[in-house]
């Protein structure tokens, strides 16, 4: 708590309300009992300037163009952690040694098969099914082979978390595949052990059985830091969504397949996708960015330009500088002759050296790059977001553990305006008009 207060003056009166002040100088005004102490409600459409919580996760400020997890920026961790590090310090809060790494990795290793009845449960469903309904389904699922994980038993829970947090982790790279493959017709190959989380993934995606798949390091690098760059976002539509489940008593499984529906809107997870949806829209007319470009300076035609600028980020996105150079560096490596690649370096270099684009902030975001990596390495479009989903899943994590954690936790409610009809009588069928 500050020293300072904020002053409200209503119906006559003058409210007290407290001011917190956060570690980074974040301030906010305190109103949990205004409700309480004058019947009324704030409204925030949105939850824009609503403070829902506090928590020790991650910190950004988008200003300054800054994200941290744990007070870490994200280009120190981008440079010299790994996903699976950067994992155990979203969800432990530090750091972790070399024996706890060590430990932490046989857990999630130890943990990579799935049992066969969720394999022949993948299998039953329909093949136009989205991958991201598949994962949902299954990651809530899977809470039904673990009963003794997920038992909406708050202490019990805390006391398997562990154990919990590792099976979400891996199985979810696991599940995802599952759910390309059976989809594509192909049959199933199972984790290969000696490779890292993201080799091991692609081998799951793309191997063929009695083929060899070899994955080029850079490859595996640049999902990677797809991953750790995707792996928080402060409060985010999903991340709420999975601390709003568990604020009710919910285990691990139901909350972050709830967080898996959240990520799945157009709005939220599916910025990434939309890039190459922009990409092959203007490939089909005809056009090899340049029209683009023009119509997108043209305010007349009202052209949404996917993957540049952010709503968080009033300069540039911390993320795009990091996942750029990644980027170039996985198509060189590949050589992929693609036009709509052609087309985003066009778009690219217009974004980062017109002024029309300078002056308005609109830089390629982390989106616009991982996008295109994502498409260079040969995932299909509508996986991108289930990619988004494996690297969010330690945040998910995280914040499921802070609420879990915290004494005496109010189920999340929030309240309402109300703007229907007022009380009115019913009206019997044969005497309405």
């Amino acid at each position: 708590m500050s020293s300072k207060n904020a002053i409200l003056k209503l119906d006559d009166k003058e409210i007290v309300l407290p001011v917190i002040v956060g570690t980074e100088a974040e301030r906010a005004v305190d109103i949990r009992k205004l409700r309480d102490e004058t019947g009324y409600v704030t409204f925030d459409d949105g939850y824009a300037n609503t403070g829902a919580c506090e928590s020790k996760v991650t910190f950004i400020d988008g200003d300054k163009g800054l994200l941290r997890y744990r007070g870490y920026s994200i280009e120190e961790l981008a440079e010299k952690s790994t996903f699976i590090e950067t994992a155990y310090l979203l969800i432990y809060g530090e750091l972790p040694t070399a024996e706890q790494i060590k430990k932490f990795k046989a857990r999630i290793l130890d943990n990579s098969q799935i049992h066969e009845g969720l394999r022949i449960a993948l299998s039953g469903f329909p093949s136009n099914a989205h991958p991201m309904a598949v994962l949902s389904a299954t990651l809530n699922t899977l809470g039904c082979y673990y009963p003794e994980l997920g038992t909406n038993e708050r202490t019990h829970d805390l006391a398997k978390f562990d154990e919990t947090a590792a099976v979400l982790i891996t199985k979810v790279r696991t599940l995802a595949a599952l759910a390309h493959r059976s989809k594509e017709g192909e049959p199933p190959v199972y984790p290969k052990p000696g490779l890292d989380y993201c080799s091991n993934f692609l081998h799951l995606l793309f191997s063929q059985p009695n083929a060899d798949f070899t994955i080029h390091p850079e490859v595996a690098r640049a999902l990677d830091l797809i991953l750790i760059l995707h792996a928080d976002h402060e409060q985010n539509c999903s991340t709420s969504t999975v601390r709003m489940v568990a604020s009710g008593g919910a285990n691990l499984f139901p909350s972050v397949s709830a967080g898996v529906c959240a990520l799945w809107g157009p709005l939220h997870g599916g910025a990434n996708q939309a890039v190459i949806e922009m990409l092959q829209e203007i490939h089909n007319s005809g056009d090899d960015g340049s029209k683009f470009i023009a119509d997108a300076k043209d305010k007349t035609k009202q052209i949404r330009l996917m993957g540049f600028g952010h709503r968080v980020y009033k300069n540039y996105d911390p993320r795009a500088k990091i996942i750029k150079a990644q980027c170039d560096k996985v198509l060189k490596v590949l050589g992929i002759n693609d036009p709509l690649l052609a087309i985003a370096m066009r778009l690219e270099n217009a974004a980062l050296n017109d002024p029309y684009f300078k002056e308005r902030n609109l830089y390629p975001n982390v989106d616009f790059y991982s996008g295109i990596i994502l498409k260079a390495i040969g995932i299909p479009t509508e996986m991108f977001t289930v990619i988004f989903a494996i690297g969010r899943m330690p945040g998910w994590i995280s914040h499921w553990k802070e609420i879990a954690e915290t004494p005496k936790q109010k189920i999340h409610r929030p309240r309402q305006i109300y703007v229907g009809n007022t009380e009115r009588k019913y009206v019997p069928i044969e005497k309405r008009a």
